[in-house]
């Protein structure tokens, strides 16, 4: 093979790694849109705008599917080894946890519409800087994945434990709203699935800065993150959180 066939080649394959990317980064700022969609409907009681988030959804699976097909051509095409095959199969998992991040805020907009037919309740403030944290974890895997930065994966990674303390007061905050007044109990209920899907947004924004990690340095993550949602004994703390 001489070497101007064998350059095109490699910057053919480039270039194929860099549409994944941007294929992943364009369901990532989807999934933020969504969120943030969300928690606006919820603080201002707005049931159209969550309609709206609830049926924008399907962007991010057909992102999904695409870089499912994207990352099969490229196996079969291209038979990646050693550090180009973690580039292709992270390209596939994080898509998988976008798509599930992308859920959870759709599952916030859902119960939103529900919330929005009650009276309004007190606890309804804390919502949005839990999602906040969750959004700036995104965001920041997010980047490190553009960057293809272990170190800022490991950072956000180990961040996730500050969203599970705030899931966890505000938690206790609902149930102790709910014993003071068993009226209050739909409304702290819907909240409660709420945060438990926000926090589930955390858990998968971890997934990503796991994933880049690997990308990176061909090695899982030395050591084990601690859990500061401290809810697992009730029966709201489940995977899927709906």
């Amino acid at each position: 093979m001489n070497a101007p066939v064998s350059e095109h080649i490699v910057k053919s394959y480039d270039a194929e790694l860099q549409r994944l990317t941007q294929e992943i980064q364009r369901m990532g700022d989807l999934a933020l849109a969504e969120l943030e969609a969300s928690i606006d409907a919820v603080v201002k009681r707005d049931s159209e705008a969550a309609e709206i988030v609830v049926g924008s959804d399907g962007a991010i699976d057909a992102l999904e599917l695409e870089v499912s097909h994207d990352v099969v051509q490229l196996l079969v095409a291209r038979a990646p080894m050693a550090r180009d095959l973690r580039e292709v199969m992270a390209a596939l998992r994080i898509a998988a946890d976008i798509e599930r991040i992308g859920d959870y805020a759709a599952n916030v907009a859902k119960r939103a519409i529900s919330l929005n037919q009650l009276a309004p309740v007190k606890p309804v403030h804390a919502l949005p800087r839990l999602a906040e944290l969750a959004g700036e974890l995104l965001r920041d895997v997010l980047d490190a994945y553009r960057d293809r930065d272990a170190d800022a994966a490991l950072l956000a990674w180990a961040r996730d434990e500050e969203l599970d303390e705030l899931y966890t007061s505000l938690f206790r905050e609902l149930l102790t709203y709910m014993m003071e007044d068993p009226r209050n109990i739909t409304a702290s209920t819907h909240l409660l699935f709420m945060a438990k899907n926000i926090e589930r947004i955390g858990d998968h924004a971890t997934n990503i800065a796991e994933n880049v990690y690997y990308l990176v340095h061909g090695s899982r993550i030395g050591q084990i993150r601690r859990k500061g949602d401290a809810t697992a004994s009730t029966v709201l703390h489940g995977p899927a959180a709906e």
